[in-house]
């Protein structure tokens, strides 16, 4: 299914510049460690179950008459397997960028997602309650933020290969990446942020505007 948007709270919209090029964002279908339920986090042993192959054929059939000119996915497995149906109906090669990746969760990946408490998570229930909060190990909120907003400056800054491209360009993406990747380009902060549910092989369309929340040197 479609989506227009993951949703922030309405009061967070932009008004400024005119919007930039249309982005497609994908969370990658089901894995391995989805269907039993751990923590996947920047590991690389998880690969798609059957469902999540045929999630990723039908991310591939709902975008494929799109007028996509780049194709960018997180360099873990799951994500770079989602991307491939994709890339083969736009006869795009895809962009491998690990800012892409999940949070990293250190040494509670692996281990039961339920199970991860909110003194370590910084989220408890669909709210960031702790940007700053991290598991031994892994990333805060706040790092995967400025990890992601890079990789946004990056791909909506003048002369970058998606601005050269028919106007639409595809994110394949995690649950984790999505929501701060939307959260940046509608101009919330991550202690502002909701932490709602992303189901895999969701696909979000959000027109997109350069992020002025910071500028470079104030999210690094």
């Amino acid at each position: 299914m479609v989506h227009d948007t993951l949703a922030p709270p309405a009061s967070a919209g932009r008004t400024g510049p005119a919007a930039g090029p249309v982005l497609w964002l994908v969370r990658h279908g089901e894995s391995t460690w989805n269907a039993l339920g751990l923590a996947q986090g920047h590991c690389d042993q998880p690969r798609l179950t059957p469902l999540g192959a045929r999630q990723a054929r039908y991310v591939a059939s709902q975008l494929r008459g799109r007028p996509i000119g780049a194709l960018y996915a997180s360099d873990l497995q799951r994500a770079v397997a989602t991307a491939a149906p994709l890339a083969g109906a736009l006869g795009l090669d895809v962009t491998r960028d690990a800012r892409l990746r999940e949070r990293s969760l250190g040494i509670l990946e692996g281990t039961a997602a339920v199970a991860v408490p909110a003194a370590l998570s910084g989220v408890a229930g669909n709210y960031v309650i702790d940007p700053d909060a991290w598991p031994p190990d892994g990333e805060s909120l706040r790092e995967l933020y400025r990890r992601v907003a890079d990789f946004a400056d990056d791909l909506l800054a003048p002369g970058a290969p998606g601005e050269v491209a028919p106007g639409e360009i595809a994110v394949i993406a995690h649950g984790g990446t999505l929501r701060v990747l939307t959260a940046y380009l509608r101009g919330v902060p991550v202690e502002r942020m909701r932490w709602e549910p992303v189901a895999n092989g969701t696909v979000v369309r959000l027109p997109s505007q350069p992020p002025r929340l910071f500028t470079r040197k104030e999210h690094r």
